[in-house]
């Protein structure tokens, strides 16, 4: 199972990724770990998908930073 994530910090910036492991991901942002999100957190997740394979897990996260900013990226973050 892979999951697409959106995470949010205190500031209400997004950070969206995917990963086959989501506890261990947030733990790794949450821990500075990541470059992005290492000076940015902490971190909370708000929005996450579940998908089969490693490449429909890629490809929705991909469609999602296309959204990132507009009305379906907000409709994702209220459902």
């Amino acid at each position: 199972m892979y999951y697409v994530y959106i995470l949010e910090n205190d500031e209400g910036t997004h950070y969206i990724g995917y990963t086959a492991d989501l506890p261990k991901r947030i733990k790794g942002h949450n821990s500075s770990k990541s470059r992005w999100t290492k000076k940015k957190g902490p971190w909370n997740l708000v929005y996450k998908e579940e998908f089969q394979t490693k490449q429909e897990a890629f490809l929705r996260e991909r469609q999602i930073k296309k959204f990132k900013g507009g009305e379906a990226f907000r409709k994702l973050l209220v459902e």
